[in-house]
């Protein structure tokens, strides 16, 4: 094989694997009105973690939804996949 094709193939494969675990969750701008300090280590009370999601758009609290329903996706931000499905067709 032609080492130009394994790089190329090593490459791409590296981008769409990356894209695929850079998510909505993953975001700081999408995470952080749900925090109180910049660390996001304390999750806001719930209703203003309501008021946080309810004032998001559409498709990023879809986003969120979807990424909370995959249990590989949802397992690093439990507390926040917790009190979202806590919501739960809130935003319908």
């Amino acid at each position: 094989m032609n080492i130009k094709n394994i790089l190329l193939g090593a490459i791409a494969l590296s981008m769409v694997s990356g894209v695929a675990l850079a998510g909505a969750l993953d975001d700081p701008d999408n995470m952080a009105p749900f925090f109180t300090d910049s660390s996001m280590k304390t999750m806001k009370p719930m209703a203003e973690f309501k008021a946080a999601f309810m004032a998001m758009p559409k498709d990023k609290q879809d986003a969120m939804m979807k990424e909370c329903q995959d249990a590989a996706m949802s397992k690093p931000h439990a507390e926040f996949c917790g009190n979202l499905n806590t919501l739960g067709g809130a935003n319908k």
